[in-house]
This record gives C-alpha cells, sequence and structure tokens, in this order.
C-alpha cells in the first residue's frame, strides 16, 4: 500500500509528502517539537536531517516531486525534516538562532533528539547522520556545525550561512560542504539588510557574507594555506576544496549559476563528497 502511495504521488506531481512519520501518516513528536520521515526501500545506508527554509514546514521539504528527495531516497538513506517554531499567522515556520534575539528553543537540543529518535525508529546509526538545510534552515545548519560540531557526522548547509554579528569562533574542525547560487538574490554571497533596515541601527536583521564565513571554517579546521587544494571546473558545479587541515576534518564550498533554490544535482553531489570522505 505505501509503495502504491508513492507512485500515485509521483504520477499525479503531488506537492505534499505521502507520510508523516515513515510508514504513518502523522508527524513523529519529541518533547521539543515534531519532525517528519520517509524511509527508503530496501538497505539503508545513512541518514540525513534536513531543515526547511523560512516558512516552511517539515512535510513539505519531504515532497515527492523534489529532485534531492527522490535522489537521497534511491541512494538508500532515510530523510527526516524536523519542524521549525511558528512565525506569526499565516508566515509558516522558522528556527530560533538568530544573533541577538531571543532563543525561543533550545535548536540543538531539539536536533540532537529528532536524531536519536529517528535513529532509534528507524534503524540507523545516529553517528552516520547529515545535518543539512536550506536558506534560513542553511543557516541554522552552520550554526549547528559551529556549536556542536560532534552532534552530525557532516554539514551540507544550502544557500544559507551565518548572521551578522558573525560568530568570533567555533567549538572545533567539521566536515562541512557548503553550497550556493551565483546569482541567490534572497540571501546573497555578501549578505544583506533585511525588511528594508538601516544596518547602522541595533535592530537591523543581517544576513552574513558567505565568503567571510568560509574563512571562519578555514579557521576552525586549521586550513593554513591561503589558496584551495583542489579545483572543480567542469560541470554544473564549480567547487573548491581544503584538503590539508585538521585530521579528521573536511572542507568544500560549491557554486552553481542560479539563484535561491536547491539546484538540480545536488544531492548526487553532496553524497558522493559525503561517502568519499
Amino acid at each position: 500500500m505505501r509503495q502504491a502511495l508513492a507512485a500515485l504521488a509521483l504520477m499525479l506531481g503531488a506537492e505534499t509528502a505521502w507520510a508523516g512519520c515513515g510508514a504513518e501518516e502523522a508527524a513523529c513528536e519529541v518533547d521539543l517539537g515534531s519532525y517528519h520521515a520517509r524511509v527508503p526501500e530496501g538497505e539503508i545506508k545513512g541518514a540525513i536531517l534536513y531543515l526547511h527554509g523560512f516558512g516552511g514546514t517539515g512535510e513539505g521539504a519531504l515532497r515527492a516531486s523534489r529532485d534531492w528527495v527522490n535522489t537521497a531516497l534511491a541512494r538508500g538513506y532515510v530523510l527526516v525534516a524536523p519542524d521549525g517554531l511558528p512565525y506569526a499567522e499565516g508566515r509558516g515556520r522558522g528556527w530560533s538562532f538568530i544573533p541577538g534575539r531571543p532563543v525561543l528553543r533550545d535548536e540543538e537540543a531539539f536536533l540532537t533528539s529528532v536524531r536519536d529518535d529517528a535513529a532509534a525508529r528507524f534503524g540507523f546509526d545516529a553517528d552516520q547522520m547529515i545535518l543539512s538545510g536550506f536558506s534560513i534552515g542553511g543557516s541554522m545548519t552552520s550554526y549547528m556545525a559551529c556549536d556542536a560540531p560532534g552532534s552530525f557526522a557532516a554539514y551540507a548547509p544550502v544557500a544559507g550561512g551565518f548572521w551578522r554579528p558573525h560568530p568570533t569562533g567555533c567549538s572545533g574542525p567539521v566536515r562541512l560542504l557548503h553550497t550556493h547560487g551565483w546569482t541567490d538574490g534572497t540571501v546573497p554571497l555578501e549578505g544583506r539588510v533585511l525588511r528594508g533596515g538601516d544596518a547602522t541601527t541595533p535592530e537591523a536583521l543581517m544576513q552574513g557574507d558567505i565568503f567571510y564565513t568560509l574563512r571562519m571554517w578555514r579557521e576552525v579546521n586549521a586550513c593554513n594555506q591561503l589558496r584551495a587544494d583542489r579545483f572543480v571546473t567542469e560541470g554544473p558545479f564549480l567547487r573548491r576544496a581544503w584538503d590539508r587541515c585538521a585530521e579528521g576534518s573536511a572542507l568544500e564550498f560549491a557554486l552553481f549559476p542560479g539563484g535561491h533554490v536547491v539546484p538540480e544535482g545536488w544531492a548526487e553531489m553532496m553524497l558522493d563528497w559525503y561517502e568519499g570522505l
């Protein structure tokens, strides 16, 4: 029955996930919130905990029509998508991490509890889970990588990084692949001030600079060389990687010519990177 529903959803181009908690319709519940999950057919190879963007939901993040979802499932990865905290009426959900703003939930505790609960429910090793996210979910991914780098096997933010003021330091080396669109106008590479604000006002919301973020990651990973060690200039992604860094760490940056999206082919690239570590 589950296979039949999935096939029907794909044929109709359905825009909602066909399951909330694996084979169950309702969302999975933990003490601090809820999450949704999809489980691959056959052997489980690993898992991805994916954080939705501004105004989204965990269920919406796992739509059957998303290229990355189908790719990851086909490669044997359990997909887990938590629900962010609700914004004002009708504005969807997001994550509590922005510097200087009230902490509405201990997101580190929430995400690690989702990791452990999903591993127990679906039978994978919690130590083999990747944390990823898009846009503001990519930012939340970056802060988790900075504050609690040992919580996940690797980090793969897309179109989201630190906010200003940038962190002054992180807790330790990470394995991280950051992906960003060259023409992204929602989260520009150089950052921006939101809501028509003025960068001189204390209440201004300011996205950070992705290139500054990369410099921070190089410092955190003890990559002392100024120049990247490897470059890829063919294919859909322009990539640079730093290899001569702290033992057990990994750092790579991938640019693509599009805007504020999870690009086609991202999951294939990201999983190839992760499985090659």
